[in-house]
């Protein structure tokens, strides 16, 4: 290559530490005819063009086309840049592009074609896919599109849009500079905006294209997603599939199901009619022939347009690997297959169809300076297309290749020799390692290959062994003798016996004993049953290859335990502990070898614990066994050099207990956590008492620091284990819904003073409790009387009673009643936020509301519940109803208020309610004192949010008389959706009371005067109570008070609207003495055959569920149905209907 061009360059970047060009974004037009290389804000495009040179030989040349600078907003850099070629449309056309267009990334976020912004965020990589000639069975045509990524967003824009929006802006562009003009009009871009969550790190993408999944995938997907009770569409849904690199995951799957994002529109059509501004243009006016009588002087001030929000799209699944990271992806052309490199140098393959990695390849020359990866793809790819065997061949090529982006000043890179040398020396370490990974290989068969290699490399000159193998075959060695030896320990039997001196667990079996109904209580609900496969059994030892990545030798000889994922942490825990806790192996035994093998003992507790809490299920199987082998090796472990230290101070906290303090107050497996405590407790107070003895030779014990916070732990952890076990109760009907919620010492004390509370109102909601059912029960928490505990055993509910008894029994302050109704009423108001549509769960929110004793906690809960989840529906509510000056249909009610009528007329009764309570709270607040919260001693450390009972005595006091105007517009909404009364609510207030309404209701208001305008007077008069009247007689008559409702209709005026109302109700009354009755006779059977179908279609559409009196006797219904006809006139559309009713009820009354 010629670099006389690049020469000047170099030089003046000698000074830096990495070449320029490592530095710079590069993008190759497909077509080869155009390279865009940008750094920092500065690019240059180069055109390929043809020349002859001076022996008469045509070649083609890159020619600087243009050059300068990009960027326009102040601090912005080129980030990511792409050449799009753009077809002719001409039919003479030879399939050459038309004109290609260049998109340039920034990291504003701006994709500048023209002025463009979609994301604020630093564009990461910009992908295009366009059509390609089909060149493998079976792959479907996919439609073009552009993508671009952002930190944690993904940007589609459809090819088709794209080419139309930038042809047209061409045009715009290429007519304004022939008219002399720098005004165009750019039209908006259709985009769809994709927020990529449960991904830590995004930095490549690929966009795979749309796919429709086998019936059988899509079954299996709607099983792992939605579960057992999950619906399954008729036809599988098409999805775009969207694969992408990073970290945490290392890959990620993504689907977008077509249809669930609606196109956004590009703000672009806010530059209307001004003077364009794009970076892009403006700067390359003189290459594409744009703009090219503009200075800088001209340019506007541009507004930044508006960012539309993401639409969140949940990773379905990823290949997690928390050590590697991927760098970037690369899309087969049959879309079936990619390749991901990382940061180890490996290159990975994936199936794209099964979302799994089918090959992995090692990478040999791995240089973490290499940025420009795509170049080395893309030289490969050229390589390849020509001929495959042209790869050896150009193989020092490509070393060179890669040699020119690792460092200037690096001597091995430029010394190839050295490179031979290093490679000879690889292939020894290569092929050890190769074999140490084989999972096949037996461990005798590592131990013998890595012995004869080491003792090879022994009996070599020193100057020519390589120290790096040779630490690398001792080191192996070692690893793979204690693996060896502590397979052959848990596969010996167990010849220790049980005389160890166990006196401090002295007591242990009765505190086993205290605890162990909570814990059969746990055990019984904890164990759920799962699937499980052999080969995955926690009892089976892992591959020496694991357990050789696990571990490395330091260069003092010591081992150290490489932390990687939970599973494999347990795993080895389990391996090397769990025979001992069973009482399968030799407890002092493994210790001595684990000791002797150079373990830091702090590592060896850890995976200890790990393993105990990991087995909880079967350490509650056998506890006592299980403690008393948990005391054995803790002891034993606490005996080592390096675990508790010599100096320690006994008045002082010892780090060697504290780590397993810190373990057991993070765990959320109560019970095991618990016996841990209780073990370790004992063990460190035999540890004081012993220093203590041997220092002051006397028999008294000491006190100390340490057993201070054991007692605090063990007592947490008590409570803890209670709560666990109430909020594993299952519901006593229906599934449980959702999680159970796992709590630990840790996450109950950053739960703040209210995080006990908040967990039970969580259970309560999930129970479905009544709140009087929880009145009744902590009525109970004072009586302690053993026969009363156990009275009414067979009581349906009786343990959960008992269980929350004895949890408030535990934290009497954290759970007082007050305190447990506040955080029910609001986890309740909760939920109905989320779903409106269930107007249970406000009504029985205000329930709990009610239930609250303290009038400042009540006002308080009041006033928040109120303005943050009902002012703004109620508002909405009462406009609606001014707007159509009726109780509104079921349609509107959805679209404004956000629920159903039916739904919204419970809603406006809560509000009545509501508003009462804040009333009867605020006049009874100067009464009594506020009351004081506190916490149990125990848990006196909380930190974090503070309870929802010191928010509401935290509120400001309210307006009472503006509570009351409110609770009228209440009444007076309700009662018109109730009654479907042709009203407009607002109206009937004057203009101070209108402006007094939805204001906050702690501020004072002008309020209306008792001198009321006459019009708004009559206005108000005007409010049919004759609908009242209506309304009357069909409640009494639905509740089976005929006699009583008979004279309540002689007040009635409209009876026609009346006989229509009732004509309903004795549909539904008939109906179900036809339809839904448990007897039905032969002869009601008979009579519904022979009636008239268009009365026996209207039977069966009748909902006899509204009657809350059904069974009526049949003179009754007839004497009702003769007042029905008596009412409505012979012209009425129903009196027919009427007769034909008449008639059926005499021959059923007849038939009786």
């Amino acid at each position: 290559w010629d670099t006389s061009d690049w020469e000047s360059v170099e030089e003046e970047t000698a000074g830096q530490k990495d070449p320029w060009l490592q530095d710079c974004v590069v993008s190759l037009s497909p077509c080869s005819d155009l390279l865009v290389v940008a750094r920092e804000h500065r690019a240059v495009f180069l055109s390929a063009k043809w020349r002859t040179d001076d022996s008469g030989r045509e070649e083609m040349t890159l020619t600087v086309s243009w050059s300068g600078t990009l960027s326009s907003e102040e601090g912005e850099c080129v980030s990511s840049a792409i050449c799009i070629p753009l077809a002719s449309q001409k039919r003479s056309s030879t399939g050459r592009p038309d004109w290609t267009c260049v998109v340039v990334g920034f990291t504003s976020g701006y994709v500048r074609f023209y002025t463009e912004l979609l994301h604020e965020d630093p564009v990461l990589r910009l992908k295009c896919r366009t059509y390609e000639i089909p060149r493998h069975p079976g792959v479907t045509e996919q439609h073009e599109e552009l993508s671009i990524l952002y930190p944690g967003a993904m940007v589609t824009i459809d090819g088709f849009s794209l080419f139309q929006s930038l042809r047209a802006c061409r045009n715009q562009v290429a007519r304004a500079a022939a008219a002399g003009s720098d005004v165009i009009q750019p039209p908006p871009l259709a985009y769809k905006k994709w927020g990529l969550q449960d991904m830590d790190t995004i930095v490549d993408h690929s966009s795979v294209g749309i796919m429709t999944l086998c019936v059988f995938d899509q079954m299996k997907n709607a099983s792992i997603l939605g579960g057992f009770s999950a619906s399954v569409k008729g036809s599988p849904p098409a999805m775009s599939q969207y694969v992408t690199v990073g970290a945490g995951p290392y890959t990620g799957f993504y689907y977008a199901v077509e249809g669930s994002s609606q196109p956004l529109l590009s703000h672009v059509a806010l530059a209307v009619a001004s003077k364009l501004t794009s970076a892009l243009f403006s700067a390359a006016s003189g290459w594409l022939g744009w703009n090219k009588n503009k200075t800088e002087e001209e340019a506007v001030q541009k507004q930044k347009p508006k960012v539309e929000p993401a639409t969140p799209l949940g990773i379905r699944f990823g290949l997690p690997d928390s050590r590697r990271h991927g760098e970037s992806i690369c899309l087969s052309p049959c879309n079936t297959l990619a390749g991901v490199t990382d940061d180890f140098g490996r290159v990975t393959l994936l199936d794209l169809a099964r979302g799994i990695a089918i090959r992995m390849w090692k990478g040999k020359v791995h240089n973490p300076n290499l940025k420009n990866l795509h170049i080395i793809i893309l030289f490969l790819k050229m390589i390849l297309s020509t001929n495959v065997r042209l790869l050896e061949i150009h193989f020092n090529c490509i070393l060179l290749f890669l040699l020119h982006f690792s460092d200037k000043k690096s001597e091995q890179a430029k010394d190839m020799h050295l490179v031979k040398r290093l490679t000879t020396l690889l292939k020894s370490r290569d092929a050890l390692e190769s074999l140490l990974s084989n999972k096949n290989a037996p461990v005798s068969c590592l131990t013998n290959i890595t012995c004869a290699l080491h003792d090879t490399l022994k009996q070599k000159d020193p100057e020519e062994v390589d120290i790096t193998l040779l630490q690398l075959c001792s080191s192996q060695l070692k690893l793979l003798q204690l693996y060896t030896d502590i397979h052959q320990l848990h596969s010996a039997p167990n010849v220790e016996g049980s005389t160890e001196n166990q006196d401090s667990l002295e007591g242990i079996e009765d505190e086993l004993s205290r605890i162990g109904p909570t814990l059969q209580h746990y055990a019984q609900h904890s164990s759920r049953p799962s699937v499980s496969f052999a080969q995955d059994s926690p009892d089976s030892p892992p591959p020496a290859q694991t357990f050789l990545s696990q571990m490395e030798v330091t260069d003092d000889g010591e081992l150290k335990v490489i932390r990687g994922s939970e599973a494999e942490w347990n795993q080895l825990g389990n391996f090397l502990f769990w025979g001992c806790l069973c009482g399968k192996s030799p407890r002092h035994k493994v210790c001595e070898t684990l000791q002797q093998a150079g373990i830091s003992p702090q590592q060896l507790l850890s995976l200890l614990l790990s393993v105990w809490l990991q087995r909880e299920k079967e350490v509650l199987q056998k506890p006592v066994e299980s403690v008393r082998n948990l005391h054995t090796l803790l002891a034993a472990l606490s005996n080592m050099k390096g675990a508790v230290e010599e100096s320690w101070d006994p008045q002082s906290v010892s780090p060697w207990w504290q780590q397993v303090r810190c373990t057991c107050i993070q765990s959320h497996n109560a019970a095991a956590a618990l016996l841990a405590a209780l073990v370790a407790h004992r063990a460190a107070k035999a540890s004081i008492t012993s220093r203590a003895d041997s220092k002051l030779q006397s028999e008294w014990e000491a006190v100390s620091l340490e057993l201070e916070q054991w007692v605090v732990c063990v007592r947490q952890l008590e409570d803890v284990l209670v709560l666990q076990t109430l909020l594993l109760v299952p519901p006593l009907q229906g599934p449980a819904g959702g999680a159970t919620v796992q709590c630990s010492i840790k996450t109950l004390l950053e739960g703040g003073t209210g995080g006990i509370a908040d967990s039970v109102s969580k259970w309560v909601f999930k129970q479905s409790m009544a709140p009087e059912r929880l009145k009744e029960i902590l009525q109970k928490r004072e009586n302690t009387d053993g026969d009363d505990k156990r009275h009414k055993e067979g009581e349906e509910g009786n343990e959960e009673k008992e269980l929350l008894v004895a949890v408030c029994q535990r934290f009497p302050h954290s759970l007082s009643p007050d305190l447990l109704f506040a955080h029910c009423c609001w986890e309740y108001v909760v939920q109905w936020n989320k779903d409106p549509e269930e107007g249970r769960y406000l009504c029985w929110a205000v329930e709990h509301l009610k239930l609250i004793s303290s009038p400042h906690i009540q006002l308080g809960i009041s006033t928040m519940m109120w303005s943050t989840f009902i002012v703004k529906r109620f508002s909405a509510a009462a406009f609606l109803m001014e707007k159509v000056g009726k109780a509104p249909k079921d349609r509107l009610c959805r679209r404004d208020v956000g629920m159903g009528d039916k739904a919204m007329t419970s809603f406006l009764g809560c509000c009545v309610q509501l508003l009462q309570v804040l009333m009867e709270a605020d006049s009874a607040v100067e009464e009594v004192s506020a009351p004081e919260l506190s916490v149990e001693e125990a848990w006196c450390g909380a930190e974090g949010p503070a309870s929802i009972a010191e928010l509401a005595l935290d509120q400001r006091g309210v307006h009472f008389p503006l509570v009351q105007h409110h609770c009228l517009l209440a009444s007076l909404l309700h009662a018109a959706m109730t009654f479907s009364l042709r009203v407009k609510p607002l109206s009937l207030f004057d203009s101070k009371g209108k402006n007094a309404f939805f204001r906050d209701l702690t501020t004072i208001q002008l309020m209306p005067s008792g001198d009321m305008d006459p019009g708004l007077v009559s206005l108000r008069q005007e409010v049919n109570p004759d609908i009242l009247q209506r309304h009357l007689v069909c409640e009494l008559y639905n509740q089976g008070l005929d006699l009583r409702a008979e004279e309540v209709m002689l007040e009635v005026e409209d009876k026609d609207v009346l006989g229509s109302q009732l004509l309903v109700l004795t549909g539904q009354r008939l109906s179900y003495s036809l339809l839904h009755s448990q007897s039905q006779t032969q002869a009601a059977m008979e009579l519904l055959a022979r009636l008239p179908p268009t009365l026996c279609t209207w039977l069966k559409a009748m909902d006899p569920s509204e009657l809350r009196c059904p069974l009526v006797p049949l003179p009754q219904t007839s004497r009702l149905v003769g007042r029905l006809i008596e009412m409505l006139p012979e012209k009425h559309a129903q009196y027919s209907l009427a007769l034909h009713l008449l008639e059926a009820i005499e021959a059923l009354t007849t038939e009786d």
